[in-house]
């Protein structure tokens, strides 16, 4: 694993966060030098602001704005000044429906959609035009929706296409880079292009790109991977709302693989291997002493038997509300988890004391059971312990289930750090 090297505040460039959360990407971007202008976080579905309230507690500087970022960008639209002029955009946006609500011969550009949050990235980058763009995204981005496979990603490539951006894509566990925890989401750069011509689109898929550097693969299936590309793999053909209607109903799963490059509408994609020679991190490191854990997060003698029902395996006969019964089979899970080997993917539902198949579960010394701590799934995620302190435990899970993990961020920062001066002119 890369060791990320600090920078003087500021000198790779200005940063705005959207969907900020906790501020993962800003703790792992700003020791880099990236300077933070502006951030957004709102919860629409809550009173209490609880990571707007601990971002403020970390960065109290004016910064952050909680509010619905579909009005603020609407004011963008009316004042440019709304939003700073920035280098870098930066956010883990929510995997929602991204299709043009309007048929194509009533679509008027884009704005035929606002209710969904990718337009609201699209209409800030569209105003600001900043030089890189670095989102995060669960894993299924790329293959939905079920209906139409690949159709969501489809539409946000071609988007940052028509805006004059190179993309280059990857979908990373990130125990794969030493990491301890497997959580696999999509990352996403987008750099603005200036007179480009990307004669080896899969030189930068594999050794140029900002992801290839700072998270190396190898070619599953390429041997000269520098060569000129052969025609695309994908060609994306329509205005958004064509995409909307079109694109993927033939695809019994998705055209988009783990990795991929897409320039002038033009896509190239491939599956990779992780190159990773570096120490493994394990879910056993993170956790504290079995003295410092609270008593309510061992688990209760009588609630063992359920916890280990819902972890099992099986295959029972069930019925349905409408008398129709059915089968319903599920594998097992290790009951408790291995703390030899990194963490499953830690979700938004780990919080609370009820028995769940989901909710990580390790064995004290003692040989009694108990959950996960907050400071030990912020661990997990890379954060400071303590880092969600002040709001209730439960929330402090949800926050790690939403969160990135800020190592595997500042590895991806360092290369764009290298290559913030200016929109590049060549790709090849």
């Amino acid at each position: 694993m890369k060791k990320p090297k600090d920078a003087r505040p500021g000198s790779a460039g200005t940063m705005v966060e959207l969907f900020a959360g906790v501020g993962g990407f800003r703790a792992a971007l700003e020791p880099l030098g990236w300077r933070t202008v502006w951030a957004n976080q709102w919860e629409p579905s809550t009173k209490t602001q609880h990571a707007a309230d601990c971002y403020w507690r970390h960065w109290n500087d004016g910064s952050l704005v909680n509010e619905d970022i579909n009005s603020v960008v609407d004011r963008l639209e009316r004042d440019n000044d709304a939003i700073p002029a920035h280098d870098l955009l930066v956010g883990g946006f929510p995997c929602q429906d991204y299709s043009v609500a309007k048929t194509l011969n009533q679509a008027h550009g884009i704005e035929g959609k606002k209710g969904v949050l990718w337009w609201s990235i699209y209409r800030l980058i569209e105003a600001k035009q900043p030089k890189l763009v670095f989102l995060e995204n669960v894993d299924r981005l790329l293959k939905s929706p079920a209906t139409q496979r690949g159709r969501d990603f489809a539409i946000i490539l071609a988007c940052l296409s028509d805006l004059g951006y190179l993309v280059e894509w990857r979908v990373v566990n990130a125990a794969h880079y030493g990491f301890p925890q497997r959580r696999r989401r999509a990352l996403i750069i987008a750099r603005r292009m200036v007179q480009a011509s990307p004669e080896a689109p899969l030189a930068w898929l594999y050794e140029r790109g900002a992801l290839a550097q700072a998270l190396p693969v190898w070619p599953v299936e390429d041997v000269q991977p520098s060569l000129p590309a052969r025609q695309a793999d994908i060609i994306l053909k329509g205005h958004p709302a064509q995409i909307t209607q079109e694109f993927g109903w033939t695809n019994p799963m998705t055209p988009f693989r783990s990795a991929g490059v897409m320039w002038d509408r033009k896509v190239w994609t491939r599956d990779v291997d992780p190159i990773f020679d570096g120490k493994q991190q394990t879910l056993g490191e993170v956790l504290v002493p079995d003295e410092d854990v609270p008593h309510e997060f061992f688990v209760p003698e009588d609630q063992v038997a359920r916890w280990a029902y819902l972890k099992g395996p099986k295959s029972e006969e069930r019925t349905a509300a409408n008398g129709h019964r059915y089968f319903y089979s599920e594998g097992g899970i290790a009951f408790p988890d291995r703390t030899d080997i990194p963490s499953r993917t830690v979700l938004t539902g780990e919080g609370g004391t009820s028995p769940s198949r989901f909710k990580h579960v390790v064995r004290a010394k003692d040989g009694r059971l108990r959950r996960l701590t907050p400071v030990e799934l912020e661990r997990l995620n890379g954060f400071a312990p303590g880092w969600t302190e002040g709001m209730p435990d439960g929330r402090r899970a949800f926050m790690m289930g939403n969160a990135l993990v800020v190592g595997l961020v500042k590895q991806v920062g360092q290369e764009l750090s290298a290559s913030s001066t200016g929109a590049l002119q060549v790709v090849s």
